[in-house]
Formats: structure tokens, C-alpha cells, sequence
């Protein structure tokens, strides 16, 4: 394997530049052809540093042009390569270093730096692409005041915009229009941001909590203005919620943002200029389903809150990632748990975590939260930083109290507004503010790993007196062999028979916060005195640590959970938790040839449920999602046969529909007759419609003809994308005869819609059919589709790699030879997208021995191709290590 060289950087390592950058101005001057880029640098010496080199960072750039306070350099004052200049001798005092750099952003398919995207000009700079746009220290330690001057064609680039607030503007000779804008806030390189292009505006203002008033702005291709309107209300609401919540208030004159077609993420949070994904801006009830709206909402949020928690503080180095995204994750879930249903919304974050993020923690990628080392950034934008990052934050809050909290917080800003902090300086503020030693909940940042919490109980009749016994245990992860242990907040109840919580005398055994425990040691005995009998517990309510459980509870005590626990979480964890365990069971029936056989009493449980009017319809469509194949496949952890887990996934299903049918049948009737009401996004349409199609899903699985005639009338009935989409995707993935001619509509009306292209692709990569790889194959010479387009990419391979179990993991193995052939294909061209979908093959040793060497023989073929880039020889190394 031939690979670009990559260094381990390593946290131990940090050390702050020799030079300041205090003051940069930049000109760019744009053409369809080429781009000149005129950088000016104000730099200072730090202490002890004067006259040291200058080494600054480059990507791919070709330099025109460089002198000192106006002198020329010669060509021994300094060497340039397209990767790295050094200035031999720079001035022992402040100085300006100007160059002119020349770049192709039409070739730019890396999609880093300055690239063009259907005809715009735009940049994406995080983590280290404003190198590949000027030689600079591109890390996020420099913080310098930006003053930007954009050049282009006023027919090709009406629209000119950049960070913070316009300054000046004008029109020049040949057609040509200028603009300046100044960011007075210093930031780093990352959050540098230009677009350039001839765009349509969805404009609004918002008045901040002081009076100021603040011009909004969502700009988009042409013709889409009113497809913004969703993301402006987000907006908003998100610049309210961050007032009333947090007590920030915004701090510039103008907030734009700018959705592009062509993205390696989902968006960027450019200090007054967010640039996103299309896929998180666009949306009206023909184009877009609820899961979209409140993707919209929710990413619309998390980049405005990075305002403070990211722009104005900002990250030391890149190890410290989580300050920014895990905090901010952490503060985006806030805000859709009051904008919606805090109980689902808990729900979905936990799924998503043990979905995404406990597989990683479980592999070879597994790494800390704030890693101690890496050889390519780019591959630590991860589950790992993110969703689990949030989770730290919220146990945070949970040991030391939502006031504790709070203080905490404006302590934080109040320390380090303007500054590039550390994760010991934001778990200092709230050791401060709440008089805590927080030095053992350092364990979660500094190692890797999900721990298990085993719980065993005794309840003494005679005495009445309950022991739980807690013991925590962290498998080893990659470069940790051993782990200590975390302090741990376990909310809890204890519920007795009336279905109320019990209130003991006495708690002995762990430090008890109001209704948590918290553990600090290997093991803990709590020892809860003076009860009337012996409880069920109800244990990590809230889903109060991201750990795993393992309890004895009988099915009994689950299903008097499911029906009576006071913590909504708790009540949807039983349910879980009684499925999980039949299709575990199941699939080993069926490994062993058996027909597999299920109890009915838990299935007739969630059916009381969904009679239950006090239950909002999210939460019981959340009851009767069954776990989804891949749940199955990481509960069952080792030797696993995806045709196994199927087959017991489908005859579960068939059960749980069977037992359920009138009543799912009635909540498709229900919805039916809501139908003619005007589509809304809120909480309460979306739950409704959620219900309404996890039950007609469920009937499709008997394949009855009643049940698919009721599919094949919503598709052609449906006023919304959420309730086609749903349909669509029942009809292909049962393999209905009438599934082509619904594809083939589908896509003549929505055909010229790349975003609802993409759902189209999607739910023909996930059908888990015998044909599935013949289809997605013929799909990628679809005139629809681009390898060029990242959301074309993870529409079609990602969900094939990702949510089609069994044909990604065919027998044959020609499922991960195909993906493996489309990783090689796409690393030379856009090495981000081609590292991330190398990725779906973190678990591969998790398979029964003929798949894993399949997996493995897949990974193989990648490695042995010339020149892979580093994202992907980075994850190569670790997942084959």
C-alpha cells in the first residue's frame, strides 16, 4: 500500500505558534477560469521566538507572489511548495507578509478550501481547508480580525458574502462588482467563509433581546426562495430559545446562510455566514418528509448556537473537537426537546448513540472522546465526539444540578469569550460553580469504551429491606488496556405495585443526589431501607449514562414497567428490551433450524398501549418500532448471520402484527380520515402520521392483500412526501408487483428534485431483496445520479452499505466487494466521503467466520491499491488493525 505520509499528532505534543497572526486581509479575485488569492498578514513575534522561521501550512497551492512590508522576497528568503512555505529570516518585530495565490476551484472535487458548486463559488474550511486557499497557520488557536474584498462577474456572481458585516460595495469595468466585509470578532482560519454566485434570498429580521435588530438571510438557488421558509422560522426560534436559555444574544448585524447542492457535511457554522448542505435548508410538504423538517430544525439550531459555543470560544487544538460539537450537540437537543416532545426526542438521541456511536466505541476505530492522538482530523468528526460528547455534558448537568449547571455555564463564557479553550478550562467552570471535585469525571474525556453496569438485587421479606448491587466494568479499546472507573449518575425509581414510586427510609451505599445515584467505585451496594415490598426497579431513567445494562428483570417485571413506570424512557426501554430479547432468541432458533416461536403476553402489552389516550402518537409509534436488524445484529455481537437475524426479524414482525392487526388497522383509519387537514411539521402531525405508517409497515409484513391495497392507496392518495415516502418505500421493500410502476411515477414527478432523488435512490439501496445489489449497481450509471455529489452517494451507497444488512452482507461477499470498489473509486477524487462510507465496515469482525474473511478479503483489496489518501489509509490501519 503506497499512502500520502501521515504523521501522529499527538495532545502531548501542543505547543502555541512561534508567531501571531493579529490582522488578515484578503482579496479574491474570481473568474470562471481561475481565482487569484491576495493575502496580507499582520504577524508578531510570541515571547522568545523573534526571528525563528515562519513555516506555514499550504494544500495544493501555487504561489504567485511574496514580500515582507512591501519588499520582494528572492528566492532565498524563503521556499515554497504546494504544501508548505518557510520564510528563512522573517523581521525580529511585527511585520506584513503578503502573497498571491492562484487556485482552480472547478477542479476542486475534494470539495475543501474554495470549490464551485452548480455555478457558486464557496468554501468549506473546518477542519484544515483554508490551507488550500492561502498559506496560513491553519489550526484553531490563531485567531486573527478578517477583512475580506470579493471580485467576480456580476451576471456569474451577483451575490457576494463573506464573515461578519458589509462594509462597502460597488460595480468596476468589465462587467465586474466588488464587496468588502469585516468580521470584527478574531477567529481562526476554520471559520473563514466567501460565496459567490447568483442566488435567490429568503429574507427576514430578527430583534435581539437588547433591541438590536439583526437582517436575516437564507440564500439558495434560484427558484427555491420559498423552500427556505422552514429554515428562517428555525432560525428564529433558535436565536429566541439561545436568549431565553442560555442568555446569549447574537453579536453582528447580519446572519446569513447559504445551502449549496455539493457538501461533504451537513453544515458549517462560519462565524455570521452558515454554509449547509441543501439537504438541511430546503423543504415544503411535496419535497420534504417530517424526518427532514425536524433535520432542518435541528441543524438550522446547532449551527446557530456554535455562535458562542464554537465561534466566539473556539477550540485550542483539534483535540479538544468536543468542546465545540459535543456541547453543541448537547444544546440542539435542548432545543428540539422544548420545541417538541422531550420524551421522544430523548428516545431518538439514545437509539442514535447506541446506533452509531456504542458500535464505534465497541471496534477497532473506538477512540476518547477527546482523543490523545490521531493522523487525519477529518476521521474524528465522529459519533464518538459528537452524540457522545453530548452525553458527558448532559451527565454533567445531571451530577451537579440544573442551577449548578447554569452557573457553570455563564462562567464559561464569561472566562473565555474570545479565547481558544481546553476541556479542562469548561469542566473548571463548573467544578467552580459547584464546589465539586470533577477531576474522576475527567475519565469520560480522557478514555474510550462503553462501560456495563451489571445489576443484581435482593430484596429481604422479613426485614424490608432491597440491595442493588451496581458494578461497572469497561472493556479494553484500542491503546487502553485497562480502564478506571467512571463516576456514573444513575437516576432512578423504585416502583411498587400501584405503579407509584416507593420512598425508602434510608439510602446507604452511594452518594445520592435527589433521584441519582452516582457511582464512583468498581462495585456498589446500595442498600434502600423501610420499603413496603419489594420494588421493580427502575434503573438510568432518562437514559442518564451512555452505558449498558445488564439486569435480570423477568419478562413480568418488564411488562409491568412498559405499563406503569413514571419515566417515559423507562417505560420504551421495557418494550425494547422484551423485543430485543425475543428476536436474540429467535435468531438462534433459527441458526439452529428451528421455526422460531415468540410470547404473546409482551406483544398484547403494547397493545393496551396504543389504546391508552393519554399516550401522544410519537411515543407509541416509538413502542411498536420493532429494533431494526442491525440492533439485533450488535446485540447478538459475535458470529452473526444476517440472514439469520432476518429471518427471525420477519417472523417477529408477522407475530407482533398478527396480535395487533385490528387495532393497527383502526390507527391507519384514523389517519386516513385526518388526511384532508393542511400538513403541518409540528409535533403533533408528525407523531400522528409516525404512528399511522409504522402501522401500515407492520401490516405489509403479512403480505395480506387487504394490508398492501391499504399501501397502495396511500401512495396514490398521499398530500404529503412524509406519507409517499412511506409508502414507496413499503411497496419496494416487499417486493409488490406494482413497486416499479410506483418507482417509475414517483420519479416523473419528482425527477427534476435531487433531494427527493435521493429518497427515491435510497429506498431501492435498502430493499432487502435477492436483486438489491444488481439494482443499485444499474443505479449508478442513472443519469440521477454523481459520484461527484456527496448526498447522491450516501443516498444510494451509504444506504446500501448501511441499512440493507443482508445484501451488503451477502454470503457470496460481492456486497462488501462492490462498496469496497466505490471506496477505491472515490478516495483520489474526495477522500472525506470515500473515509466516511469505509466506515460501514467498523464491525466486520463481527460476522460468522465465512462472511468475516469476505469483509476482510474486501478491506484487503483497498489497501493494496497505489497512492490512497490519508483519511482512508487512516481508517484502513485502524479497522484492519
Amino acid at each position: 500500500m503506497s499512502q500520502e505520509t501521515s504523521p501522529v499528532i499527538r495532545l502531548a505534543d501542543y505547543r502555541p505558534t512561534p508567531y501571531a497572526i493579529d490582522k488578515v486581509d484578503l482579496e479574491f479575485d474570481l473568474t470562471a477560469e481561475r481565482t487569484l488569492v491576495a493575502a496580507s498578514l499582520v504577524l508578531s513575534p510570541r515571547a522568545g521566538t523573534a526571528g525563528e522561521p515562519l513555516v506555514l501550512d499550504g494544500g495544493e497551492l501555487t504561489l504567485v507572489r511574496i514580500a515582507i512590508d512591501g519588499r520582494e522576497l528572492s528566492a532565498d528568503d524563503y521556499e515554497a511548495s504546494a504544501d508548505r512555505l518557510t520564510v528563512k529570516a522573517p523581521p525580529a518585530g511585527s511585520f506584513r507578509l503578503d502573497m498571491t495565490t492562484r487556485l482552480d476551484p472547478a477542479a476542486n472535487t475534494k470539495l475543501m478550501g474554495l470549490y464551485r458548486s452548480s455555478g457558486t463559488w464557496c468554501t468549506q474550511c473546518e477542519a484544515e481547508g483554508f490551507r488550500r486557499i492561502t498559506y496560513y497557520y491553519d489550526r484553531p488557536d490563531v485567531l486573527s480580525v478578517f477583512t475580506v474584498k470579493i471580485t467576480a462577474p456580476k451576471t456569474e456572481a451577483p451575490i457576494l458574502l463573506s464573515n461578519g458585516n458589509p462594509v462597502s460595495s460597488g460595480n468596476l469595468e468589465d462587467g465586474r462588482h466588488f464587496a468588502v466585509w469585516h468580521d470584527p470578532w478574531p477567529k481562526p482560519s476554520y471559520l473563514f467563509a466567501l460565496v459567490a454566485g447568483d442566488l435567490d434570498a429568503f429574507e427576514d429580521d430578527f430583534t435581539t433581546m437588547s433591541g438590536r435588530k439583526v437582517k436575516l438571510a437564507v440564500y439558495v438557488e434560484k427558484g427555491n426562495a420559498p423552500k427556505a421558509a422552514y429554515a428562517m422560522d428555525s432560525l428564529k426560534r433558535s436565536m429566541k430559545w439561545d436568549e431565553e436559555v442560555f442568555g446569549r444574544e447574537y453579536d453582528l448585524d447580519v446572519f446569513n446562510v447559504v445551502a449549496v447542492s455539493d457538501f461533504n457535511m451537513g453544515a458549517m457554522e462560519n462565524k455570521g455566514l452558515n454554509i449547509f448542505n441543501d439537504k438541511y435548508v430546503l423543504a415544503d410538504p411535496e419535497i420534504a418528509t417530517d424526518t427532514d423538517y425536524a433535520g432542518i430544525e435541528a441543524v438550522i439550531a446547532h449551527e446557530y448556537f456554535h455562535n458562542w459555543t464554537g465561534d466566539r470560544i473556539t477550540c485550542r487544538d483539534w483535540f479538544q473537537l468536543c468542546l465545540k460539537e459535543g456541547l453543541t450537540v448537547f444544546r440542539d437537543q435542548e432545543f428540539s426537546s422544548d420545541m417538541r416532545s422531550r420524551a421522544v426526542k430523548r428516545i431518538s438521541d439514545a437509539r442514535l448513540l447506541r446506533s452509531q456511536q456504542f458500535p464505534e466505541d465497541g471496534g477497532p476505530l473506538a477512540h476518547p472522546v477527546r482523543p490523545e492522538q490521531y493522523k487525519e482530523i477529518n476521521n474524528f468528526y465522529t459519533a464518538t465526539v459528537y452524540e457522545k460528547g453530548a452525553e458527558v455534558i448532559r451527565m454533567l448537568k445531571t451530577l451537579i444540578g440544573d442551577d449548578a449547571f447554569a452557573r457553570g455555564m455563564d462562567l464559561y463564557f464569561d472566562r473565555h469569550d474570545g479565547e481558544a479553550a481546553t476541556v479542562e478550562q469548561f469542566i473548571a467552570s463548573f467544578a467552580d460553580a459547584s464546589g465539586r471535585d470533577l477531576e474522576p469525571f475527567m475519565v469520560w474525556y480522557r478514555e474510550a469504551g462503553t462501560p456495563t453496569v451489571t445489576v443484581e438485587e435482593n430484596w429481604d421479606e422479613a426485614a424490608r429491606r432491597y440491595r442493588l448491587t451496581l458494578t461497572q466494568e469497561t472493556p479494553a479499546t484500542p491503546g487502553q488496556q485497562t480502564k478506571k472507573p467512571r463516576v456514573i449518575p444513575v437516576r432512578f425509581g423504585l416502583v411498587g405495585p400501584d405503579g407509584g414510586d416507593m420512598r425508602p427510609s434510608s439510602i446507604a451505599g452511594a452518594e445520592v443526589n435527589g433521584d441519582t445515584l452516582v457511582l464512583t467505585q468498581p462495585s456498589h451496594t446500595v442498600t434502600f431501607e423501610g420499603l413496603p415490598s419489594r420494588p421493580v426497579p427502575s434503573l438510568f431513567r432518562g437514559f442518564s449514562a451512555p452505558v449498558k445494562v445488564r439486569q435480570s428483570l423477568s419478562s413480568a417485571d418488564l411488562i409491568f414497567l412498559l405499563a406503569n413506570d413514571a419515566d417515559s424512557f423507562n417505560r420504551w426501554q421495557a418494550g425494547t428490551t422484551l423485543a430485543m430479547t425475543a428476536l436474540v432468541k429467535a435468531t438462534q432458533q433459527v441458526r439452529a433450524g428451528q421455526a422460531p416461536s415468540f410470547e404473546t403476553a409482551p406483544i398484547d402489552a403494547l397493545g393496551a398501549l396504543l389504546d391508552d389516550p393519554g399516550l401522544d402518537a410519537a411515543f407509541k409509534a416509538l413502542l411498536i418500532a420493532v429494533p431494526s436488524e442491525n440492533d439485533v445484529a450488535r446485540e447478538v455481537a459475535e458470529n452473526v448471520d444476517p440472514d439469520a437475524v432476518a429471518a427471525a426479524h420477519q417472523a417477529y414482525r408477522r407475530t407482533v402484527a398478527g396480535r395487533l392487526a385490528a387495532r393497527l388497522t383502526a390507527i391507519v383509519a384514523a389517519d386516513d380520515a385526518a388526511a384532508g387537514a393542511p400538513y403541518v411539521p409540528d409535533a403533533a402531525g408528525s407523531g400522528r402520521r409516525s404512528l399511522a405508517n409504522t402501522a401500515l409497515d407492520l401490516l405489509s409484513i403479512t403480505g395480506s392483500a387487504e394490508a398492501m391495497a391499504l399501501v397502495r392507496r396511500r401512495f396514490e392518495t398521499a398530500t404529503n412526501m412524509t406519507d409517499r415516502m412511506a409508502a414507496l418505500t413499503i411497496l419496494v421493500h416487499r417486493g409488490d408487483a406494482d413497486a416499479e410502476a410506483a418507482l417509475a411515477a414517483f420519479f416523473e414527478r419528482f425527477g427534476n428534485v435531487p433531494l427527493v432523488v435521493d429518497k427515491w435512490l435510497s429506498a431501492q439501496a435498502s430493499a432487502p431483496l435477492p436483486g438489491a445489489l444488481d439494482k443499485v449497481m444499474a443505479l449508478t450509471r442513472h443519469p440521477a445520479f454523481s459520484f461527484g455529489n456527496p448526498n447522491r452517494v450516501r443516498a444510494l451507497i451509504g444506504a446500501f452499505a448501511t441499512s440493507n444488512p443482508t445484501q451488503f452482507g451477502r454470503a457470496d461477499g460481492k456486497g462488501f466487494g462492490f462498496v469496497a470498489d466505490v471506496i477505491s473509486r472515490l478516495d483520489a477524487a474526495n477522500p472525506q466521503l470515500a473515509a466516511r462510507l469505509l466506515v460501514t465496515f467498523r464491525s466486520w469482525r463481527s460476522y460468522e467466520p465465512k462472511r468475516r474473511a469476505q469483509a476482510e478479503t474486501a478491506l484487503r483489496s483497498i489497501q493494496i491499491k497505489p497512492q490512497l489518501s490519508r483519511d482512508v489509509a487512516d481508517i484502513l490501519e485502524r479497522t484492519l488493525a
